[in-house]
């Protein structure tokens, strides 16, 4: 990527760091207002550096598959997505399962699956797109930031473009660059960190029988055993272990791996026949204390990166980009002329709305997380008798399932299938 042909101005409304799952979607959010944007990202989306882009399984709720379709990212993903019509819940070595259908709710999915790469290659495909129709877009691959300097009317950020360093401005910077974000480091934001002693382990796997767009999580006291329908016929799989087995895990032979995630299984898809590359992540929580400082705004895993049990994270993020494009689009419609991307009162206003969703949605993640990890009786008699309620109880089942398609508290328009429309 690099900047749109013919642009020199290096002043912006919006500067975005961090061209990943979440900045990129956001740059493609906010394209169509007719601000002056710039995204600024380190590693290129194609390069097999790119963290964002990888092999891993994204499971997209039914309100992030709505924001998607906002943002003109849906018709690129779908050919590539498998939708999930069924999710069956168990914890290891505990009879019976929760089984989670969507015509519970009249609907016909909770969402789909689809790998990191595919999203990588649309939103890039969706970027290269926009920048041919929208002249204030400006895409800056590879730029790594160095630093960020606030001052009343915005933030200069220099950078460096190969060996060169140089600098812009903007009255808006959001950080979208991961869990050990830059940007919040420069906000100078606290954070609250728990590591979970747990590793994702994350690989494609080819079953004998057909999936038939069921998935399974299985919540063990290392974390989910999770198998996500995948197109072809494949699945997904994410395995967390304790951190001290991921090694040994990791180096054993794909038969030896398969066998022994085939066994945790059992035999709801007969046997494993074909896995892919295996990958692993440590599996940690870093919340900041704020989401916000003077001109400076973080989102993403940068403001929340938390546990993948239910597969929450990329959801969250997108919700987060569908407010600040929201409330951005509100008051570009609202003050005209005196518009202020950086304005204190927009910034609170993002805040102040994503606050509860946020809140929520990290302690049903973290609380998940601890109850499976605590070995004591008293644990284990209140995961059984929640597994017991929800299986018996079509309402409990349905608040579960709404609440983790995304739609809770007040929901953004690009979730309720609206579009925000341009300047």
């Amino acid at each position: 990527m690099s900047p749109a042909p013919g642009s020199s101005a290096t002043t912006f409304d919006v500067a975005i760091i961090g061209g990943g799952l979440v900045g990129a979607s956001l740059a493609c959010a906010l394209a169509p207002l007719g601000l002056k944007l710039c995204l600024l990202e380190a590693v290129t989306p194609r390069a097999s550096a790119q963290p964002s882009y990888d092999d891993r399984t994204l499971a997209l709720s039914a309100s992030s598959c709505r924001i998607l379709q906002g943002l003109d990212l849906w018709a690129k993903l779908q050919p590539h997505a498998t939708a999930i019509r069924e999710i069956q819940v168990s914890e290891m070595n505990q009879p019976g399962s929760v089984l989670l259908d969507p015509a519970e709710l009249g609907l016909e999915s909770f969402g789909y699956v689809v790998e990191a790469r595919e999203f990588g290659r649309a939103v890039s495909e969706k970027l290269d797109e926009l920048r041919h129709f929208v002249a204030g877009l400006n895409l800056i691959c590879p730029a790594q930031v160095k630093s960020l300097k606030t001052a009343a009317d915005g933030v200069q950020i220099t950078y460096l473009a190969g060996d060169a360093e140089k600098s812009l401005h903007a009255r808006l910077v959001v950080g979208a660059d991961g869990a050990e974000s830059l940007v919040r480091a420069a906000m100078q934001v606290e954070v609250q960190r728990h590591d979970y002693g747990q590793t994702a382990i994350i690989c494609n796997v080819t079953p004998e029988q057909q999936h038939l767009g069921r998935a399974f999580e299985n919540f063990t006291p290392t974390g989910p055993f999770a198998l996500l329908p995948h197109r072809d016929g494949h699945c997904g799989l994410v395995w967390s272990v304790a951190s001290e087995q991921a090694e040994a895990l990791m180096n054993l032979a794909d038969a030896d791996f398969m066998q022994q995630a085939e066994t945790r299984f059992g035999n709801k898809l007969g046997a494993w026949q074909k896995i892919g590359k295996r990958s692993s992540y440590p599996l940690k929580l870093v919340r900041a204390k704020t989401d916000c400082r003077p001109r400076t705004l973080i989102l993403g895993n940068a403001a929340h990166a938390i546990h993948p049990i239910a597969a929450q994270g990329f959801n969250l993020g997108l919700r987060d980009v569908a407010v600040l494009a929201e409330v951005l689009a509100e008051a570009i419609h609202r003050l005209a002329d005196d518009f202020d991307p950086g304005a204190e009162s927009l910034l609170r206003a993002y805040s102040t709305w994503r606050v509860d969703d946020q809140a929520e949605t990290i302690a049903y993640t973290d609380g998940l997380a601890r109850l499976y990890a605590n070995p004591t009786a008293l644990a284990g008699a209140a995961r059984r008798l929640g597994l017991i309620a929800y299986r018996l109880l079509p309402s409990l089942r349905r608040r579960l399932a709404i609440k983790a398609m995304g739609f809770r508290g007040r929901i953004p328009r690009l979730a309720l299938g609206e579009r925000l429309g341009g300047a």
